[in-house]
């Protein structure tokens, strides 16, 4: 069920917490991912909240297979992917969309997914310096998307924007900020939305 941004942060505001307790990662960076990887919790396909791919490709049954986009320079990148439902020239991102089938973690509850979230950013040393500067959104953003965490080539700022929207949810003891009014903000347009987002079959 897709939620309004204000009850998105109020209902996975205690995740984000626990996350950032784990790694030092501001809860408005993690709130502000897992929103846009979820579409609002809206595409929360087996409560997966953060697009983490499943390196046992489903073997351990931790796994599900996922209709998502990626984006390649070459068209020979095929092989990849369990299932490719389609590849074609963007001329606007003078890149290949992979419209594939790809293997995603999946689990019980969002509990799962949050922790998941704080274990991979641990575990993976090409996220270190994202780690590192994980209390300032912004510069977390910019060296997530270096690291190569997703193949939308604007993610660092889209994250960027939306996580000034989540600050704006955000109690006033932790991370909100104020702002002159309903600043406007622009999420992806509806046909790159894809993008960032699993989806379903």
């Amino acid at each position: 069920m897709k939620l309004i941004p204000k009850d998105f942060v109020s209902t996975y505001l205690p995740y984000a917490l626990e996350t950032q307790a784990v790694t030092g990662i501001s809860a408005a960076a993690i709130l502000a991912q897992a929103a846009l990887e979820s579409g609002w919790a809206e595409h929360a396909v087996g409560n997966m909240f953060f697009g983490i791919k499943d390196t046992d490709k489903g073997k351990t049954g931790k796994g599900q297979l996922v209709v998502t986009t990626e984006y390649f320079s070459t068209a020979d990148k095929g092989h990849l992917f369990p299932e490719v439902i389609r590849i074609e020239w963007n001329e606007r991102r003078k890149k290949y969309k992979y419209v594939v089938k790809d293997w995603f973690r999946k689990y019980e509850s969002p509990a799962g997914s949050f922790l998941d979230h704080s274990r991979f950013f641990l575990d993976n040393p090409r996220y270190k310096q994202a780690v590192a500067n994980g209390s300032d959104p912004v510069r977390f953003f910019e060296e997530v998307a270096k690291a190569g965490y997703a193949t939308a080539p604007d993610y660092a700022k889209v994250l960027i924007q939306l996580v000034r929207m989540i600050q704006k949810h955000m109690p006033s003891d932790l991370e909100s900020v104020s702002t002159s009014g309903d600043e406007a903000f622009d999420l992806p347009a509806a046909e790159d939305l894809q993008d960032y987002l699993p989806s379903r079959d």
